[in-house]
């Protein structure tokens, strides 16, 4: 038996943008963006079709860590009416607004949530809009986001069914001016997106379709569009992968390549679109012979085997200047042996469907298995 649901409104297509102020149609809203002069002139063009917000909020940082999040959470206190959390920029922002949303001027109860202090039940997340400038999140049509601790070294999932977007705005034009690394890095997290529910415990046949799709429009159209950054049909299809890769993983959630990347950002730094890829080849190659949905799929999107499908992946990453060696990135061989090891422990981890031993055996570790290309 299986089951797949997904209940936002996704509104997809160049100027979709401009459907933001009737979308609103005379609610309060607050916007949750960045500072930049090209935000800012988005939201001046909202503001003219849907009335000033009652709040702005635009000093997101990359990767919302809580003590920041705390002290934004804290300015809605003083608001005097309800508003729609709109959303416009990239992960982090649309992160940032789901927190925002789920803590409703209250970060205690969000957080006593967060942290599995209390159930589902205490929150009640005001209704959400999400305008979605990179292509590679997804967090537009999942119920989840991504907050991090970086003083205690954790990461959390804020997950809650009220956190699902009521809108999704995907404009490509919006994405027309990412720069080169940042095109790569969103790509990436949409192309391990899709290869994670395909590998997952939670996999079903229609977020296999998704899938499917997501990957082999990332594969096929981010080494062009990583060369042609303001050609408006490559972003249409990064954007059109990037969304599909969500619907994909919003039934799964993601598995052990994002389990791994998360210390690798924490202590490394290393860009989360870049941690959590970069070891994609040797995860295939772990999952050789497993058969069921991941088999299918992989040979669906590679048209190969496991191995060929990870030389295929090495060759791709290669090109757009990704290491799949893990030394690149300052990680030492007992690190990454302890990293693999703790990986599986965590709620990510723990959807994956291959082993340890055989993840291990393909680590690229002295003595085990072939080695990661660098």
């Amino acid at each position: 038996m299986w089951s797949y649901r997904n209940p936002v409104d996704v509104q997809f297509g160049h100027g979709s943008f401009s459907k933001l102020g009737s979308l609103l149609n005379g609610r309060p809203y607050v916007l949750v963006t960045y500072s930049e002069a090209y935000f800012r002139s988005l939201a001046s063009a909202l503001e003219k079709s849907a009335g000033k917000p009652l709040l702005v909020v635009e000093d997101i940082a990359p990767n919302p860590d809580i003590a920041l999040l705390e002290d934004q959470v804290a300015r809605f206190a003083a608001l005097d009416a309800t508003p729609v959390i709109v959303a416009l920029g990239g992960g982090s922002v649309i992160d940032s607004a789901k927190v925002f949303a789920a803590a409703r001027g209250d970060f205690a109860a969000m957080d006593a949530f967060l942290k599995k202090r209390a159930g589902a039940e205490t929150l009640s997340p005001w209704p959400l809009i999400a305008v979605p400038t990179t292509a590679g999140t997804g967090s537009e049509v999942t119920c989840w986001g991504t907050v991090w601790d970086n003083a205690a070294g954790s990461k959390y999932s804020l997950a809650h069914p009220g956190l699902y977007p009521g809108v999704a705005l995907v404009d490509p034009d919006l994405m027309a001016g990412k720069p080169r690394e940042l095109t790569i890095q969103t790509g990436l997290d949409a192309l391990s997106h899709s290869l994670e529910s395909l590998w997952n415990r939670n996999s079903n046949p229609v977020s296999a379709a998704h899938a499917v799709a997501a990957a082999r429009g990332v594969l096929s159209t981010l080494p062009a569009l990583a060369g042609d950054l303001r050609n408006p049909q490559l972003r249409e299809r990064m954007a059109r992968a990037a969304t599909l890769a969500g619907f994909a993983f919003s039934n799964t959630k993601t598995a052990i390549a994002h389990s791994l990347s998360y210390p690798i950002t924490l202590k490394h730094g290393v860009p989360h679109g870049i941690a959590c890829s970069f070891s994609l080849p040797m995860i295939i190659r772990s999952v050789a012979g497993q058969g069921g949905i991941c088999e299918e799929g992989l040979r669906s999107i590679f048209g190969t085997d496991a191995a060929g499908a990870a030389e295929r992946l090495e060759t791709t990453l290669d090109k757009l200047g990704v290491s799949t060696d893990f030394r690149s990135y300052g990680i030492a061989e007992a690190e990454w042996r302890a990293l693999i090891d703790t990986a599986f422990e965590g709620e990510r981890g723990q959807n994956f469907i291959g082993s340890r031993e055989e993840l291990v055996a393909v680590a690229g570790l002295e003595g085990g298995g072939r080695k990661a290309v660098a």
